[in-house]
């Protein structure tokens, strides 16, 4: 596995490793930041038509002469990302892991800027703010690359029109992995968020974890764990509360599974098509 969202990919796709050429456009990566040896944030060229919702993932192909199995030869591969840039942005960024000897992100980590994509017309997930009904606070709880679609969703006017209070929590390993750290804090500053912060600095919440470093500032254990014990909420100075709290998860498939877990003790329901509740989720693997 390559790390990144699971997704049920149509047939066609999952036998041949290939689209039909009028689902999906070549874009080109514009931008490359290498936060880790391991994690790095890329951009590409949007095609004018492209829509998403903030929350929603794209999937994206890459052409590898080099991968061998059922289907011997060249072929493209294709996995889902979810997309860390604003709806309203001229380009789409992702941020990905490289995984050891993985078919996608091992060539991914190898491109450069001018390189291409191809990337699917059509956005997908679930992850977006429609999954709710009411709410005063959303909690926005993720471990390593889960935290791109949170990005997206900060960057959502419609989440500070909605929500009263926005709670951040990033869970990592190690300092240097907390990601878009950086963007979120910048937020004080933003030309369009800046004002509201700067009114209420209280409606954003950012609240790092690192749980193989004791790092001043950051919390040290896994989420579930902060949940057990409200350390989590003493750290944010927010309640957690099924009449009034929001919570997206996205991350590690054992850190989602143990946290639906928590909520669901705690009287929160995941919210299906059509039935609004309390917590949506995404898992990363």
């Amino acid at each position: 596995m390559d790390g990144n969202l699971s997704f049920d990919a149509p047939a066609a796709a999952k036998a041949a490793g290939e689209l039909p050429a009028h689902k999906y456009t070549r874009e080109r990566i514009t931008w490359i930041r290498r936060w880790t040896d391991h994690l790095f944030s890329f951009r590409l060229t949007r095609d004018r038509g492209y829509r998403f919702v903030p929350g929603q993932f794209a999937r994206l192909g890459l052409y590898r002469d080099d991968v061998h199995g059922e289907r011997r030869g060249p072929r493209y591969v294709w996995r889902a990302y979810s997309i860390a840039s604003a709806d309203y942005d001229e380009h789409l960024e992702f941020y990905s892991i490289v995984v050891p000897e993985g078919d996608f992100t091992t060539r991914l980590a190898q491109l450069r800027i001018g390189d291409q994509l191809l990337i699917e017309k059509q956005a997908y997930g679930f992850l977006t703010l429609d999954r709710f009904e009411g709410g005063r606070d959303l909690w926005l709880l993720s471990s390593g690359t889960g935290i791109a679609p949170f990005v997206s969703i900060l960057l959502d006017l419609k989440a500070w029109e909605r929500y009263e209070r926005l709670i951040v929590v990033h869970s990592v390993r190690h300092a240097s992995e907390l990601a878009y750290r950086d963007t979120i804090e910048g937020l004080r500053a933003h030309e369009v968020f800046g004002e509201a912060l700067a009114d209420n600095p209280a409606r954003l919440v950012y609240v790092p974890i690192v749980t193989r470093e004791r790092i001043d500032g950051c919390l040290h254990a896994r989420i579930p764990a902060l949940l057990g014990n409200s350390s989590l909420e003493a750290a944010a100075g927010v309640t957690l509360d099924p009449q009034r709290s929001r919570v997206m998860i996205c991350g590690n498939p054992d850190m989602v599974d143990d946290i639906r877990r928590h909520l669901s003790n705690a009287g929160y329901a995941v919210s299906r098509r059509g039935q609004p509740a309390q917590m949506a989720v995404e898992n990363y693997w």
